[in-house]
């Protein structure tokens, strides 16, 4: 077998058909890795040693030499995420004898809490956008990915992602795309069955075009709306309602905070969110605790 040289873009390119059509990663996550696996490459060509001859030690250097540089705590553990993936795929694929990854370690993160819209910021963060008589479509729109984010708890990309057919208005469930391909039906409440029904009537036909296909959401010139438009609409909207600074992520914590609060069950509002892991949504019991204690220390004369 011919093993592909460290400057040969073949092996990233085949590390990237890997995790987007066998793992069914999202782009941003086949970008991050890539990314890392890229750097890992570079450094040890640096140092004369070709992909097949990556062992324990360079990996370890690669790391230390992230940590030097100043990188987060977070970083490196993605590194080493990006590593062990591409060292389990190098060596099934036969460019590694044996998987030198399997001793590496990431560092235990800092874990910070994140920060999450008080319920009346919530909904004064899409009532900023557009009044009832707006009929400006862009203003229409923008109000309807406030109200789905916070509604659901989805992320941005499954958002941007979401079709005329993902929506169920009779029953007001969303079908959901998630990590890994994964479906899922996410319900949604009044306020944002309102946007939706308004963007339908209202917005998304002044906005349709040729290149609109099925397409929930659109952007000004009638195609699919990107992420990055999707979290500037947030940004500003947080901002209007005097929220802290956060985006679509931000949106989708306090949802999940604030059904947690509400009495949800951990696994309900996990299966909601569409995480793999119950100890991810766990997250959101540490931000209820903290509110409630930052509640506590404010009100109670003796705190």
């Amino acid at each position: 077998m011919t093993t592909p040289a460290p400057s040969d873009g073949g092996v990233l390119d085949d590390f990237a058909t890997f995790l987007r059509y066998e793992k069914g990663h999202s782009e941003h996550t086949v970008r991050a890795y890539v990314g890392d696996v890229r750097g890992l490459v570079t450094f040890a060509g640096a140092r004369g040693v070709t992909v097949t001859d990556v062992d324990l030690a360079l990996l370890r250097s690669w790391l230390a030499e992230t940590t030097r540089r100043g990188a987060a705590r977070t970083t490196v553990a993605r590194q080493v995420s990006s590593a062990k993936t591409f060292c389990a795929w190098a060596t099934r694929d036969g460019l590694l004898a044996a998987d030198p990854s399997t001793r590496l370690q990431a560092p235990r993160a800092h874990r910070t809490l994140p920060s999450v819209l008080a319920p009346e910021q919530a909904a004064a963060a899409a009532g900023s956008l557009a009044s009832e008589t707006d009929d400006d479509p862009i203003a229409v729109r923008d109000r309807l990915v406030v109200e789905l984010l916070y509604a659901s708890g989805i992320r941005v990309g499954e958002l941007c992602g979401l079709d005329l057919g993902d929506v169920d208005g009779h029953r007001r469930i969303l079908r959901v795309v998630g990590k890994g391909d994964k479906e899922r039906a996410v319900p949604y409440g009044a306020p944002a069955a309102q946007a939706i029904e308004r963007w339908l009537r209202v917005g998304r036909p002044a906005l349709a075009g040729p290149t609109s296909g099925e397409a929930l959401l659109l952007g000004a010139k009638g195609g699919r709306l990107n992420q990055r438009m999707a979290r500037s609409v947030v940004h500003r909207a947080v901002t209007a309602a005097g929220g802290p600074d956060m985006g679509p992520h931000g949106l989708r914590h306090s949802a999940a905070t604030h059904l947690l609060e509400g009495g949800a069950d951990l696994r309900v509002v996990q299966e909601l969110l569409g995480h793999s892991s119950l100890s991810t949504t766990q997250i959101y019991t540490h931000v209820s605790v903290e509110r409630l204690r930052a509640v506590h220390r404010q009100a109670h004369p003796r705190a």
